[in-house]
């Protein structure tokens, strides 16, 4: 889970079955990993907010999330919500 001043990312592993789709959309990821905009994983994980790890979400480095909910609006399984305050 994220909490910033204006947004809490949840996140449920537990319907998450791992196809990417968030890391891919995320424009945070895009913009720091040239590799995730292509489709493939990370290089350089000090730069991307989240990742899939053992075929599930995983968020990296919450500090870089910037709230947009991208990785919410195309999630197929609901796995992530964004709530904001």
């Amino acid at each position: 889970m994220i909490k910033n001043k204006n947004y809490t990312l949840i996140v449920f592993p537990e319907k998450c079955h791992g196809c990417g789709i968030c890391v891919v959309v995320c424009p945070v990821n895009a913009a720091n990993d040239p590799h995730v905009a292509g489709g493939a994983g990370p290089v350089n994980e000090d730069k991307i907010v989240i990742r899939v790890e053992n075929g599930v979400i995983k968020i990296v480095n919450p500090e870089l999330c910037g709230g947009c909910g991208e990785c919410v609006r195309y999630c197929p399984v609901d796995a992530i919500k964004l709530l904001v305050k």
